[in-house]
């Protein structure tokens, strides 16, 4: 048996209407195996996709669809590690979606 994660769209129409993603640089901190980074990566200007399992971000980097590798950055680290590396205000959005679960 398959488990489907929102088929009716509502997480992501949810997220739509909170904010606009248009060409904006995106941080998502808990990607997985980019379930929801799939669904929005085609109206951001580019996606710094963040991930500390690695067994999560090698899934994500099998199955990034070819219509948006050129936007999306996947990277294996935490955020502790990521933020200690970065510059401040690199981006315009940040998500967490399941992260704090």
């Amino acid at each position: 048996m398959s488990i489907k994660l929102d088929p009716e769209g509502h997480e992501i129409a949810a997220l739509f209407d909170l904010v606009d993603l248009d060409g904006k640089d995106v941080l998502e901190i808990g990607c997985g195996d980019g379930r929801l980074t799939w669904r929005y990566a085609e109206r951001a200007g580019h996606v710094v996709a963040i991930e500390p399992f690695a067994n999560a971000i090698d899934r994500a980097r099998e199955r990034i669809p070819e219509a948006v590798i050129d936007k999306v950055e996947l990277r294996n680290v935490g955020f502790e590690d990521f933020a200690s590396t970065s510059k401040p205000s690199t981006f315009d959005v940040t998500i967490l979606s399941w992260s704090l679960c």
